[in-house]
């Protein structure tokens, strides 16, 4: 850049033509002593953030949309509980195990370009998906989807931190972000029931075709290009460990509940899924150009709030997945009449994610982020006294405290995360943020879901002994609480009736166990973040031991001017050490 670039240039600031509103005694101390320039915001930018947050409601609401088509695909595929359990899960696990990768490709070739062909990818699952003709097909064809799913959701939050260049903006966007994020999984069920009621199990995918193609010209006109100016070399031994890591963790934790967890084969994938990541993390020490460079999580905003999300999503997917048993089979709701119910939750959810930023503008990151796992650990504790009948009121009260302080949290630990990290590796730390809800998703369904079979299967067994049931009706019984609901149906009175009570009784008692499980894991993220957050977010960055540190720090449109300015200062330099022209 030549100095008369630099000067025709309105985003630049000379040292002779700075002026306050370019450069601020605040940023030029944070980046040294030189002034910092800075960039007008995208006007475009609240219209880009509608895109972004359209592009993640597809991802949220495949997450939970499938749940209510279970029994179709039963009666229509014939799929087997085995199939079922992979047809949920194996998109989970490749999701989930490209995420890192998928992060890094956005960085290093671009991210508009990475969420576009996520988009393509997952759309093409989708439509395959519905044209299924067999359970192992569906299999194949929910997997190609979470490649697509990998590609996007990592590609919406770094886009989102990059467009946003403010501070303040930065943070309230997040909010919308984390709201969406949090809520539209939620809204799932709601919408599979009305679609199974009037189409066939093949709509819960078709649904996802007109969003695709909206988002996918809406993105072409709305968002920028963006990636890491250093494009650095890509990492792939990093990005093999990592998926294989990643998977065998995951395949071990989703077959636990099932195979139980002393089973040889489900302590070796998790043994495996261990040692590969350990490996990881040996070789992101050690090679000059990491995928993750696990050293960010020396930085203690970054370490608590990852910690928080990951035990939040603990607690939500495990509690949310008892609760919709509950509605169905003791309370005896319809798939669409448990999902309505069920909507007060991301509604509070999604009032709440917004203002969460400028109550942390006000008191800081740690006060709101910790008052809201305590409420979130409060509401699920409510959980734990729902009664056997008539226990809508205890459910809608705890989960919308729940929600409230989930919505509290979600968006500052969000903006911790990406605030940490210098806005090259957005791509990166967005895949960071969205592993670990995936992890503590996958970890909250199979733990949570594992001690209520823990507890209610003997219950039940012992129970259904005692009543003088038949052992098929037993063993059927003991398996979930549809299947003694189904069973108890076949059964002549007043033996049916008392069969039914019988495993509502055990359930909901093994339910209180779980639910505390969920609590307990809340309050120990609330005690995370309240010994070790930063109180603000300009507490990390506040110290630097050097002009580059400071520079790090900055945000996107300051560091870019700091790096403008540079380069002229140098330019200018290399002229003046030039001999004179004769």
């Amino acid at each position: 850049m030549t100095t008369s670039e630099a000067a025709a240039t309105p985003s630049t600031a000379t040292p002779s033509t700075a002026t306050p509103s370019t450069a601020t005694p605040s940023t030029a101390a944070r980046a040294g002593s030189s002034p910092v320039a800075t960039v007008d915001p995208d006007p475009r930018r609240w219209w880009s953030l509608g895109v972004l947050c359209m592009t993640l409601l597809i991802i949220g609401l495949d997450n939970t949309i499938l749940n209510v088509a279970l029994p179709s695909l039963v009666r229509d595929l014939g799929a087997t509980t085995s199939q079922l359990q992979w047809i949920v899960d194996g998109y989970i696990l490749v999701f989930a195990g490209l995420l890192l990768t998928a992060g890094s490709l956005g960085d290093r070739f671009g991210r508009r370009g990475a969420l576009s062909i996520g988009l393509v990818v997952f759309g093409i699952g989708s439509v395959a998906s519905a044209m299924a003709t067999d359970a192992n097909m569906l299999i194949f064809t929910r997997g190609f989807m979470g490649i697509g799913g990998a590609l996007i959701m990592p590609a919406t939050l770094s886009l989102l931190t990059n467009i946003f260049t403010d501070p303040k903006e930065r943070g309230r966007a997040i909010g919308v972000w984390a709201g969406v994020a949090g809520a539209s999984g939620a809204f799932g069920p709601v919408l599979g029931g009305f679609l199974l009621e009037h189409f066939w199990w093949g709509s819960v995918f078709l649904i996802n075709v007109p969003v695709v193609i909206a988002a996918l010209v809406l993105g072409r006109l709305l968002l920028p290009t963006s990636k890491d100016p250093s494009a650095p070399r890509l990492d792939p031994i990093g990005a093999l460990l990592s998926m294989t890591g990643l998977v065998a963790l995951l395949w071990g934790i989703i077959e636990a509940p099932s195979k139980g967890w002393s089973d040889p084969v489900v302590i070796g994938g998790l043994a495996l899924g261990v040692v590969v990541l350990v490996m990881f993390v040996l070789w992101e020490l050690h090679t000059d150009h990491p995928m993750l460079d696990v050293r960010f999580f020396q930085n203690l905003r970054f370490t608590a709030a990852s910690g928080a999300i990951t035990l939040t999503f603990f607690a939500m997917f495990g509690v949310s997945f008892l609760a919709t048993q509950y509605l169905q089979s003791v309370l005896g709701y319809s798939p669409l009449e448990a999902g309505i119910r069920m909507l007060p939750m991301p509604l509070s959810m999604l009032l709440v994610a917004p203002w969460s930023p400028r109550i942390v503008e006000r008191i800081g990151t740690k006060i709101v982020v910790g008052t809201g796992l305590l409420l979130a650990s409060l509401g699920t504790g409510v959980l734990a006294f729902v009664p056997v009948e008539n226990g809508y009121p205890v459910i809608v009260a705890g989960m919308m405290t729940m929600a409230i302080g989930m919505g509290l949290l979600m968006a500052p630990a969000t903006e911790s995360i990406m605030g940490s990290l210098p806005p090259a590796k957005a791509g990166v730390g967005s895949a960071m943020n969205d592993t670990t809800r995936q992890m503590g998703g996958a970890l909250g369904v199979a733990i949570i879901g594992s001690v209520l079979a823990s507890a209610y299967r003997p219950g039940v067994t012992s129970a259904l002994t005692a009543l003088g049931a038949p052992e098929e009706v037993i063993a059927t019984a003991a398996n979930s609480i549809t299947g003694a609901m189904g069973a108890a149906a076949q059964l002549p009175q007043p033996l049916g009736d008392a069969v039914a009570a019988a495993a509502s009784s055990e359930f909901v008692s093994a339910f209180h166990s779980a639910v505390l499980v969920g609590s307990a894991a809340l309050l120990i993220a609330a005690l995370i973040v309240f010994r070790w957050l930063p109180a603000r977010a300009g507490d990390t960055r506040a110290h630097h031991e050097s002009a580059l540190d400071g520079i790090a720090s900055l945000t996107f449109a300051e560091a870019e001017g700091a790096v403008e300015l540079a380069e002229l200062q140098i330019q200018q330099a290399e002229d003046a050490a030039k001999p004179p022209e004769t």
